[in-house]
Order: C-alpha cells, then sequence, then structure tokens
C-alpha cells in the first residue's frame, strides 16, 4: 500500500493528491511505500532549490528520492518527500505526477522525453 503524508496548506483535495501519487507511482510499478508530499512559500522552495541544486530562484517542485532500489526493505519503503510551490506551479495535479515520477526514478532530462509523454497521459485520465 501506498503511504502518503501530506504537509503543510495543501491547495489540492487529500483525495486528488492521493489518486495522482499512486497513480503516478503505479506507472512504473511501484505500489508500496511512504511519501511525503510538502507544500511550501516561495522563500522556502527558493532556500531548498539553492541548496540541493546550487539555483538561486524559487521553483515549481523539487523531489528527494531516498530508497533508490525496489529490494526488500525491512518496512515500507520510503520512496521520498515532493516540495511544492503553489505559487511557481502553472498546473497542482502536474507538479504532484512530476514529483512523484521522479521518486520512482524517472529523470526528463537524461530519457528523450519519455517522463514527460508519460506525465502527460496520467494527467489526461
Amino acid at each position: 500500500m501506498l503511504e502518503l503524508d501530506i504537509v503543510g496548506a495543501a491547495p489540492l483535495a487529500t483525495a486528488e493528491i492521493e489518486r495522482l501519487a499512486a497513480l503516478a507511482a503505479a506507472s512504473a510499478g511501484v505500489h508500496d511505500g511512504h511519501i511525503a508530499i510538502e507544500f511550501v512559500d516561495p522563500a522556502e522552495i527558493r532556500r531548498r532549490n539553492l541548496e540541493h541544486r546550487a539555483k538561486d530562484a524559487p521553483t515549481d517542485v523539487l523531489s528527494f528520492p531516498i530508497d533508490g532500489a525496489a529490494g526488500d526493505p525491512i518496512g515500507p519503503r520510503e520512496l521520498g518527500d515532493v516540495v511544492i510551490c503553489a505559487e511557481h506551479t502553472v498546473e497542482l495535479r502536474e507538479a504532484v505526477v512530476h514529483g512523484v515520477l521522479h521518486l520512482v526514478g524517472m529523470d526528463h532530462e537524461l530519457d528523450d522525453g519519455e517522463m514527460l509523454a508519460l506525465q502527460r497521459e496520467l494527467l489526461s485520465w
């Protein structure tokens, strides 16, 4: 079972966030684990973007994968954290899907457009 913690003031209904996260994870064959999705303000996302990516600007979504390999972990697999800044996000549903796809190992900067194509397909459902 996919466990989800939502931190901060979520601008989407909890059920919709859960549905989108589960859909994105399942698209990579991941059905079990834990994800935290945090909603932050522009100053906080800018701080984290600078700290983790050396980019001194706010962004829409950051992903921090934790358990990279599916293997046989003790307890639920800790997939990682997604941090979203609603003020810098054009489409919140897309940010949730995008962030979770990164947690399950996809990378649009290296995959010739596969992740973004999958993201568009999932959002059309």
